[in-house]
């Protein structure tokens, strides 16, 4: 099956956001442990990990606001699955450790880090 130029146009910005992360979390004493972590309960975008936690960040980026700022996606089904995919993560890992979910926002190339952005 082809993709759309608008489907190709989509993955390039959002790997393009990630780097932007992934170099944001590196620059702030982050390691980065997984990117596009695939689980049964879905993928999260990148796991890093700083003082004793794993962060969960699911990185948004967008052109445009026509559909509300990037970190306004990040509705209740996705912290659900989040969640789940870190759940996922440390029993697999067969240690527990605390975990935290954060939120990267990339809009017109400019990132803003929500830390601990929800439970």
């Amino acid at each position: 099956m082809q993709h759309s130029p608008q489907d190709l146009r989509k993955k390039i910005l959002g790997r393009q956001g990630e780097e932007l992360t992934c170099k944001y979390l590196k620059q702030h004493g982050y390691k980065i442990i997984s990117r596009n972590y695939k689980t049964p309960f879905g993928e999260a975008d990148i796991v890093a990990y700083k003082e004793d936690t794993y962060c969960f960040v699911e990185v948004k980026t967008r052109e445009s606001d026509s559909f509300g700022l990037p970190a306004e996606a990040v509705d209740k089904n996705k912290r659900r699955r989040y969640r789940q995919i870190a759940g996922y993560f440390c029993a697999r890992r067969k240690e527990e450790v605390p975990v935290r979910f954060d939120i990267a926002s990339i809009y017109e190339g400019q990132l803003e880090y929500f830390e601990d952005a929800y439970i």
